[in-house]
């Protein structure tokens, strides 16, 4: 087996050939698929050249069998132009070359920095708990932004969170100003606001157990926000994660693609980790969406799972698959479990982070995100996981992935689940 890196790409290139040939069983990274679309660089399978010869460079013989690599979905966007190609998300979230917007030392065109939409003034993360101290800390990391500001009733220790991460400043390489303080209002107008504000979850208690507690956080937060920042995009982390967000996009008033709920990304970087786990292969070749609900409604759709290109039940067989997709969808409360106090907040934060930083990059990624669904998959009018196109002012609009009829009845049973909590919610006295 030969692993395939980006090198790869730019020595064929270099030698004017068009297409790379790798074998059945090499691995071909995420950066160098990245590098071929650029270079316009085809890979195809089933080169009978001997591994070692394509290693160092050599030009493999015509195969006597060669195929594309297989795209993981057949795709159309809702956004009235040609759709782009879609695959799902890579769980390497900060892979070296990747949009993070770092700085102009480490790399030569960071999204803050050289990419489409250019640099950001502020972005805002309410809630100075773990999830939004993670997330503070790879923003401020990005170097996308002039500001990044932690809101806390809390305030000495939003403040002192700021203070620490600034110390770090050196030791990363950014110059994104960080601030900690006690209301919206001090924090000023922001581009970007990630809310995380919120009772986190304590063992036995499910996300549902949260909603009216947390309803009354967020409703009050996003109200003000709006007033603070109405031209501001909200990203909400709140559990439980579709009501809040559909709740927020309420008391808020944004427009539906200014509320984008964060769970797809998260719970597909859960999949990913533990398909590795399962024997498919480092995580980051791990292709997969997490959509429906952020919790028992969860709909992992295998039809469109794949490791290193091609299907992952190659790799995976179906038993362990289904236990995997299982721990997904209890990967929260297993966390909470271990910890004894308090919740996931590494990977949550870091979650919150990548999606703020794809629409910061403008180069319109799909992600699994909580959206308004507006009428694709036969589903309308509820804040639901669903394949979103991200850019500079949110969301852009939704992809529809070709599912199963299994897949896609689990997807609306999810919605229908979610609408019927929200409606709990709403007759919920305050």
């Amino acid at each position: 087996m030969t692993v395939w890196g980006a090198a790869a790409v730019d020595e064929a290139v270099a030698g004017g050939a068009g297409v790379v040939h790798v074998g059945t069983r090499d691995v071909v990274t995420p950066l160098a698929r990245e590098r071929a679309r650029e270079l316009g660089v085809e890979i195809v399978v089933g080169s009978p050249a001997p591994p070692s010869a394509a290693a160092r460079g050599a030009r493999p013989a015509a195969p006597a069998q060669v195929r594309p690599l297989p795209d993981p979905a057949a795709v159309s966007a809702r956004l009235g132009s040609a759709p782009r190609p879609v695959r799902p998300p890579s769980g390497a979230l900060y892979r070296r070359g990747a949009p993070t917007g770092r700085s102009s030392r480490r790399s030569s065109a960071p999204p803050g920095r050289g990419a489409p939409g250019g640099r950001v003034g502020r972005v805002v993360v309410v809630g100075a708990g773990n999830v939004g101290m993670i997330a503070a800390m790879r923003l401020a990391d990005a170097d996308a932004f002039d500001e990044v500001v932690l809101v806390d009733i809390d305030e000495g220790r939003a403040a002192g969170i700021a203070l620490d991460l600034t110390h770090t400043a050196a030791l990363s390489g950014f110059t994104t100003r960080v601030r900690g303080v006690g209301t919206v209002e001090e924090a000023g107008r922001a581009d970007y606001v990630v809310l995380t504000a919120g009772r986190p979850r304590t063992p036995g208690m499910s996300r549902s157990d949260l909603i009216a507690t947390n309803a009354e956080i967020v409703g009050d937060v996003a109200s003000r926000l709006a007033r603070t920042s109405p031209d501001a995009v909200l990203v909400v982390v709140t559990n439980p994660l579709d009501e809040m967000t559909q709740h927020a996009w309420v008391s808020s008033g944004f427009p539906a693609q200014r509320v984008v709920g964060m769970a797809g990304v998260l719970d597909t970087a859960r999949f990913q980790a533990l398909a590795s786990l399962a024997g498919a292969g480092p995580a980051e070749v791990v292709g997969a969406w997490a959509l429906g609900s952020h919790g028992e409604e969860m709909v992992v759709p295998l039809s469109q799972a794949t490791a290193d290109g091609r299907p992952i039940l190659e790799r995976v067989g179906p038993a362990d698959l289904d236990a995997t997709v299982d721990r997904t969808r209890g990967s929260g409360a297993e966390v909470v479990g271990l910890l004894r106090s308090g919740s996931a907040f590494m990977a949550p934060g870091t979650s919150a982070a990548r999606m703020v930083l794809a629409m910061v990059a403008d180069r319109g990624e799909v992600m699994p995100a909580a959206v308004l669904a507006d009428g694709s998959y036969g589903i309308r009018d509820v804040y639901v996981g669903l394949p979103a196109r991200l850019g500079r002012g949110g969301v852009q609009g939704i992809v529809e992935l070709d599912l199963r009829p299994a897949e896609l009845a689990a997807l609306r049973e999810a919605a229908e689940r979610i609408r019927e909590r929200l409606g709990a919610l709403a007759a919920t006295p305050t």
